[in-house]
């Protein structure tokens, strides 16, 4: 089915929310009801994700300030190879992590959070829905040990505390917060009828 417009749909919170879960069962479930649907996240697999990567397996190997900056050219070829076109191609584009991340996550390291944001919004286009997936940070911990791979600049339990304490203060009619320690089908189940209701507007 083809949208008027295209939508923007971004998932965010701490790590071990589950949101990449969600991210993929959204994505086969918009495609399954025959909408033309497309997934990203950040960082992202291009040049400059993958120097955040590599450069995150090192604690303190980045200063706040320079971690930001890699963030922001990641995102500017995002939004200029991906996320733009896609909308223009009517699509439904589902998002893992945006600038509101950047926004909590070096907010959190002291970089006031209204100048990310700022920043950001000079070439990011605006999602049309955010749903924030909080959870305590201790669990979402619990859930990621298990990973092979430790993002060691994110994956401290008194930053966490702080970054969804950032992800909380988010308002607004595009903002949805969620409790992400619910099961996960019937956190799939909200999230993709609040999309639906969106999407159908659009056609």
């Amino acid at each position: 089915m083809r949208l008027k417009k295209g939508v923007l749909i971004v998932l965010e919170g701490i790590d071990g929310t589950g949101k990449s879960t969600q991210a993929r069962r959204l994505l086969r479930k918009l495609r399954a009801l025959g909408y033309e649907a497309v997934s990203f996240r950040e960082p992202t697999r291009g040049k400059w994700g993958r120097a955040i990567k590599r450069m995150a397996k090192t604690a303190g190997s980045l200063t706040p300030q320079e971690e930001l900056e890699l963030f922001v050219k990641d995102r500017r070829e995002n939004v200029r190879k991906n996320i733009r076109p896609a909308l223009s191609g009517e699509k439904v584009v589902i998002l893992d992590r945006y600038y509101f991340s950047t926004i909590a996550y070096q907010g959190a390291k002291g970089i006031d959070p209204s100048y990310i944001k700022r920043l950001n919004e000079r070439f990011a286009v605006k999602p049309d829905l955010v749903f924030i997936l909080d959870i305590q940070p201790g669990r979402g911990l619990g859930r990621i040990r298990s990973r092979k791979r430790k993002d060691l600049l994110f994956e401290r339990e008194r930053y966490l505390a702080r970054v969804r304490k950032i992800f909380g203060g988010f308002r607004g009619r595009k903002f949805i917060h969620l409790d992400a320690a619910r099961p996960k089908e019937e956190l799939a189940g909200e999230i993709t009828a609040r999309v639906l209701r969106l999407v159908r507007k659009n056609l």
